[in-house]
């Protein structure tokens, strides 16, 4: 999924208010102010020269990097554009890739967990009830994000021209910004509690830190391209 939203119309576009967003200092507070014993005792469980886990973090880290890198690049050249002779079916085909990337993604990240050992403390009843609910909140929010912005709208359809004309507003970008990318780091965040994975648990972070980069990187490039869509409006006019 890409797990994705920006300026306004996905998640980065929607309530950009400059550098960080809320919710990702909320995110940064919270990592910076984890008990360095929690994250030892985290450490403690992950082997990370197990090719399982070597496999999460790259496909964790090469995701967002290929989706972006693709996307600005079509947005330079209209190379895609030309070669499916169409900006919507290069939109899908690149939008496709993506989904069989975070599909691989997902595959790595529960063989990563499977192959490392459980927490004990989390191996109970209440806890898996509450990674459901993550997994849950999430898929929420990932669903209700596509469903406001299409196939397009979610898959960088402004990087190949496909220009949203007013921004979203409706749910969940009335909760929260970004909701795409924080549903899917909800989503691994209720899948390693379910599983018991201190693995997990590390890899969701790897995940969150890797979308608050990636936020970073996409939204100054993305609200250019809309100021260059108003500018040409206003000359027309």
């Amino acid at each position: 999924m890409i797990q994705r939203a920006s300026l306004g119309l996905r998640g980065p576009f929607v309530g950009s208010r400059g550098w960080m967003d809320r919710e990702d200092a909320w995110l940064i507070e919270l990592i910076n102010g984890a008990d360095l014993c929690v994250m030892t005792r985290l450490l403690g469980y992950v082997d990370p020269s197990d090719p399982c886990f070597v496999a999460a973090i790259l496909t964790i880290t090469f995701n967002p990097l290929f989706w972006n890198v693709v996307a600005r690049w079509e947005q330079r050249t209209r190379k895609l554009s030309k070669v499916f002779r169409s900006p919507y079916l290069a939109c899908y085909s690149l939008g496709a890739a993506i989904l069989l990337l975070n599909v691989l993604r997902s595959h790595c990240f529960t063989q990563a967990m499977l192959s490392q050992p459980k927490m004990e403390s989390l191996d109970n009843p209440t806890a898996y009830r509450v990674g459901l609910a993550l997994l849950g909140i999430g898929s929420t929010f990932v669903l209700s994000s596509f469903f406001a912005l299409g196939f397009t709208g979610t898959f960088l359809g402004d990087y190949f021209g496909i220009l949203m004309e007013a921004r979203v507003t409706t749910f969940p970008f009335n909760i929260l910004d970004n909701p795409m990318y924080w549903g899917s780091t909800a989503n691994y965040l209720g899948w390693a509690i379910m599983h018991a994975s201190p693995t997990g648990l590390l890899l969701t972070v790897v995940v969150a830190l890797i979308y608050m980069v990636a936020i970073q990187y996409e939204e100054p490039f993305t609200a250019q391209i809309y100021q260059q869509k108003a500018s040409s409006s206003r000359k027309r006019s």
